[in-house]
């Protein structure tokens, strides 16, 4: 299969099942991945990661095959902005619960 068909037919919870299936060593239904498995799968995670997702993660895979790693700065310019950016955090009190 050619790369671009694979990020064709490869959806958002694929990829999360993939990704989750590389980090535990096992598919959903418990049955542990061989190593061939593994490797093909976190192949596909970082083909993905590089081509299609736009993480916001400290490391990620870039669109050339690279390790992109943010530094803790980066990191926490990234989350004062995001909290910047929210209009509103809902509040209740403790009765509303």
């Amino acid at each position: 299969m050619q790369l671009e068909q694979l990020l064709a037919t490869m959806t958002p919870e694929i990829y999360l099942k993939l990704r989750s299936a590389v980090e535990t060593g096992k598919w959903e239904n418990g049955m542990k991945l061989t190593e061939e498995q593994k490797e093909y799968a976190m192949q596909a995670v970082m083909l993905y990661q590089g081509k299609v997702e736009q993480s916001g993660e400290h490391m990620t895979v870039g669109e050339n095959g690279e390790i992109i790693q943010k530094s803790r700065q980066q990191m926490k310019q990234e989350l004062q902005h995001q909290t910047t950016n929210q209009s509103s955090i809902a509040k209740f009190g403790q009765d509303d619960i």
